[in-house]
């Protein structure tokens, strides 16, 4: 099903209850159908929360003074990921800031120590050369994210004054051509986007061919300024852009870990990430970083996803099972 700007701008207006008997079961039926029932588990971890540029949106924002800065050395990192491994977690996340001084030597070596355990590596580190991107792949990372948060491009330059539209779209080109799956998406509902801006993201991740889609609503940040222009989304919108990324797309893996109607809970609220689910999403993380620096990863607040237990939680509330084996890349 690919369904047009106009298709996409009626199903925004849709009424919840509507949404709820129509769209949503026919978006968890194909992610059933496509996927399994089973709920993607990854484990996350945010070596770093240093970052040189200055997205108005962004809690790890470069000039953030409210934020107590970290970075993992590489011995750390490989044992992180190595725990993870033989804890029967197949899916590794590596996400950062864009982090200037972390030698990308380093990362090579532990994208390839990871590599020998059996581990899909998923990696979100910012903008890097394509020759970065392809001796990134050599070493042995399945994903990177490079995210193009918001299709217009003058809307992406405004909230993304330490790049530009054309060099992200040049980026998100260079990984597709180094040979690893692409994971891209928006963010959903941040101030000012209008609707039309809305479906264009969502035509273009489909145009992408994207094999996840981390996308969450937009939710305020301390220390930014976009936080002081309104927010956070409203989730109904991110749960309808789930419902028909799945529909459009119906193997990616779509991110479940949404928060619910108390922002308080984070990501890890059990109804924000059942509804999720319900929507169409299939994955969900958890933080494998010691707790004082989970709570200072902070591209949001509250995020609330340390430890395994909200995972279990929900599975078991749910009844639905856990798959936490390593990707099969074709």
């Amino acid at each position: 099903m690919i369904y047009t700007k106009e298709e996409l701008l009626e199903i925004f207006e849709m009424p919840r209850e509507t949404y709820w008997r129509e769209l949503a079961p026919q978006a968890r039926d194909c992610c059933v159908r496509a996927n399994g029932e089973a709920v993607l588990v990854s484990a996350l971890l945010g070596y770093s929360n240093i970052c040189k540029n200055h997205c108005l949106y962004c809690g790890m924002r470069a000039d953030n003074a409210c934020l107590r800065r970290y970075r993992m050395t590489k011995a750390d990192m490989i044992a992180a990921g190595t725990a993870s491994a033989d804890a029967g977690f197949g899916r590794l996340f590596l996400v950062s800031g864009e982090d200037p001084l972390f030698p990308f030597a380093d990362l090579l070596e532990i994208v390839s120590c990871l590599h020998r355990r059996g581990v899909f590596l998923s990696l979100a580190c910012g903008e890097f050369s394509p020759e970065q991107y392809r001796e990134l792949k050599a070493a042995g990372a399945d994903e990177y994210v490079v995210k193009f948060e918001m299709s217009d491009p003058k809307s992406f330059d405004r909230l993304n004054p330490s790049t530009s539209f054309q060099k992200r779209m040049a980026a998100i080109e260079a990984v597709k051509q180094s040979g690893m799956l692409l994971a891209s998406g928006n963010i959903i509902g941040w101030p000012g986007q209008t609707r039309e801006e809305l479906a264009q993201d969502i035509l273009l991740m489909k145009q992408l061919e994207i094999s996840w889609a981390p996308v969450i609503p937009y939710l305020p940040a301390k220390g930014t300024p976009l936080a002081q222009e309104g927010g956070p989304a409203d989730r109904w919108l991110m749960l309808k852009e789930l419902s028909v990324l799945r529909l459009m797309m119906p193997k990616i893996r779509i991110t479940a870990q949404q928060p619910g109607d108390d922002l308080s809970r984070g990501l890890a609220d059990l109804d924000g990430n059942l509804d999720a689910i319900k929507a169409g999403g299939n994955v969900l993380f958890f933080d494998l970083m010691p707790s004082p620096d989970a709570q200072v990863f902070r591209v949001i607040d509250n995020r609330n996803i340390t430890g395994t237990s909200h995972i279990y939680a929900l599975s078991e509330k749910s009844g639905l099972p856990l798959d936490t084996a390593a990707e099969r890349v074709k």
